[in-house]
């Protein structure tokens, strides 16, 4: 695999076309169905739940992934609209049939898909509980880190994180990423008001989206694939796409009670 620092300037940015085509479509299928909310959003994580969860057994060596991706989308969906009590059984449950199902990595699968249902479930209750525009704060803080990665990777290069699992992260693009993190941070609190913690908050989140593509990373060098699908041009599947979305939201999901979300300006 040929290392970005070293690569040619053209080659460094040879898939931007594909990765921006695909990531405006999903840009602008997101803001419509989060403005709309409700059901209509519940439907949507939930189709994307199953999705993942159908790239997540076929990596996991499963002849049955139809079914488990059926069983996740319906688990999902069930938890996002029943009374939270009731829900949370079905957010584990794809878990205990991923067990029964599978012959191998049957713990691989049981914890991303634990992970996967919690992500779905927890971005249903931003929307719900905060409101479109902190929502968008929180994909916004994903998606910057992403961008800010990216570009600060293939052009800046440098040391790399850790070369064994994601060859192409380096040092430059993963503080690049908690920078642009906190500018996101800082505009939030501009536009929504808050106090400077959504700053840290917002860095934080960083660092656990970055934790979620790592963790996709060793999955899937263990499963010895590039990408968990093709569903999307440029970007794989919906698994690498979204893996940074795991893990800021379920960070999201246990910190914000404890934070007391949003947090209050000082003094």
């Amino acid at each position: 695999m040929n290392d970005p620092a070293r690569t040619a300037p053209g080659s460094k940015m040879a898939d931007l076309g594909p990765r921006l085509l695909s990531g405006l479509v999903l840009a602008g299928a997101g803001i419509a169905v989060v403005t709309v909310g409700g059901p209509v959003l519940a439907v949507f994580v939930a189709i994307a739940v199953g999705l993942m969860v159908w790239e997540l057994a076929r990596m996991c060596g499963s002849g049955e992934a139809g079914i488990l991706a059926a069983v996740a989308g319906v688990s999902s969906l069930l938890a996002m609209l029943l009374p939270e009590g009731w829900g949370v059984p079905f957010l584990i449950l794809p878990a205990f049939v991923g067990i029964s199902r599978l012959v191998h990595r049957k713990m691989t699968f049981a914890i991303f898909s634990v992970l996967m249902l919690l992500a779905g479930f927890g971005l249903v209750h931003v929307r719900g509980d905060f409101g479109p525009a902190w929502m968008a704060w929180l994909i916004l803080v994903v998606v910057v880190t992403d961008v800010f990665g990216y570009f600060a990777g293939r052009l800046i290069g440098g040391p790399k994180f850790w070369p064994k699992i994601s060859p192409k992260k380096t040092w430059s693009g993963t503080v690049a990423g908690w920078i642009g993190a906190a500018l996101v941070g800082w505009g939030a609190i501009s536009l929504l008001g808050g106090g400077n913690e959504v700053i840290g908050l917002s860095i934080g989140l960083s660092m656990a989206s970055q934790l979620g593509d790592i963790a996709e990373s060793a999955l899937k060098r263990r499963a010895g694939v590039k990408d968990s699908s093709n569903l999307i041009p440029g970007h794989g599947g919906l698994f690498d796409r979204f893996d940074g979305m795991l893990g800021a939201t379920v960070l999201f999901l246990m910190v914000e009670q404890v934070v007391g979300f949003p947090p209050a300006p000082w003094g």
